[in-house]
Parts: structure tokens; C-alpha cells; sequence
């Protein structure tokens, strides 16, 4: 079962490879991480912060546009609106300045329920996180105990992207960590009239 970390994935590939307005078929990139190593792929889930039409108008369109197209694929999607508030950021120059930033609550919260329900619930051997945010390292030692309770093996997983020869770069503590490199995250980008 592949639970994505939407805005996390996102974010990481922007680092990683410089991607912006990326249209991802996600269920492409959760069977190439899981097909190498033997894992069926059963469901994919993905999570996002979805934001305010009124504040962000082109990418509320570009994230409603996405998920209503996962969800024609069959992903299991589940979004909450961002909240706003203002932030200090630096600019280009250096020189503070007050920005409105966006910022998911519940999203992490949303994913470790849905993967210990779903692990209580014998529903898969394999959580595969699509993320690197080290919350969920309590959600891996929580997996890890219904497992030993149960009697069985679960495997925890956190895949990411990482660009090629990346050290620093890493996954959620106290998983089995996938770099995703950039030949096979690219190979998951929708062209233009692909849609």
C-alpha cells in the first residue's frame, strides 16, 4: 500500500531535480518504486494541503485539476485546506520581509491513522511512505508493534526523491529507505496531452 506525502514528494523532487508544475502519474511512480523489489502494488493513497482559491488561485486550480485526475486513476485521495499565516522570509537580496505562507495541518495525522488502521486491519505487508518527514517515525515503531502483536511481518518503507550520488539526502527514520532517482521520477511525468 503506497500512502503519498503530497506536498513532502513534492517539495522533494523540487529540490532534488528542480521540477515545477510537475503533472505526476502517481500510481506509475508508487509501481516503479515497488516493482523492483517483488512488492504488489494494492492501493495508492495520496494526501495533500489544498490552497485557498482566494489566495492562490492558480495553484488551487493546478491541485484541484491533479487530484480529481488521480482520482480517475483509482488513487485514494484525501486533501484539507492550507492555513494561512504571515511568516518572515528572506528575499532574493537577503533582506526580511512578511510573506503569507501556506501550511498543511492534519495531513500527517490523516496518513499515520489511515496506515495503523490499515495495519490492525491485516490490509497489507508493506506501507510504502512517499516521504521524508521525520514525524512519522513514531508512526514505524507504532507499525512495528501491531506487527509483533499480530504475529506477522510488516515492512515500513519511505521512498524519495534523491539526486544521484545525494548523501545528505535520506528517508523517515526506522523505515527502509528508496531514493527515487531522477531517470525513473521523470519517466512518471505526465506530457502535455498525456492527460
Amino acid at each position: 500500500m503506497a500512502f503519498v506525502d503530497g506536498q513532502n514528494l513534492y517539495h522533494g523532487a523540487r529540490r532534488a531535480f528542480g521540477h515545477r508544475d510537475q503533472h505526476l502519474h502517481i500510481v506509475c511512480l508508487a509501481h516503479a518504486v515497488c516493482q523492483p523489489r517483488g512488492w504488489r502494488l494494492l492501493q495508492t493513497r495520496y494526501y495533500t494541503g489544498l490552497p485557498s482559491h482566494r489566495i492562490s488561485p492558480e495553484w488551487h486550480r493546478f491541485w484541484s485539476a491533479e487530484l480529481r485526475r488521480w482520482q480517475a486513476q483509482g488513487v485514494q485521495v484525501y486533501s484539507r485546506p492550507l492555513r494561512y499565516r504571515r511568516r518572515t522570509v528572506l528575499d532574493e537580496s537577503g533582506r526580511p520581509r512578511v510573506a503569507v505562507v501556506g501550511e498543511e495541518k492534519g495531513i500527517d495525522v490523516r496518513i499515520s491513522l489511515d496506515v495503523i488502521q490499515m495495519a490492525i486491519d491485516c490490509e497489507f505487508d508493506v506501507a510504502l511512505l512517499l516521504s521524508q518527514d521525520q514525524d512519522f517515525v513514531e508512526l514505524a515503531r507504532d507499525v512495528r508493534s501491531v506487527a509483533q502483536r499480530q504475529g506477522r511481518w510488516i515492512k515500513m518503507a519511505s521512498a524519495y526523491p534523491a539526486p544521484s550520488g545525494a548523501t545528505a539526502e535520506r528517508g523517515v527514520d526506522k523505515t527502509d529507505w528508496i531514493p527515487i532517482d531522477r531517470a525513473t521520477y521523470d519517466a512518471c511525468l505526465v506530457r502535455f496531452g498525456e492527460r
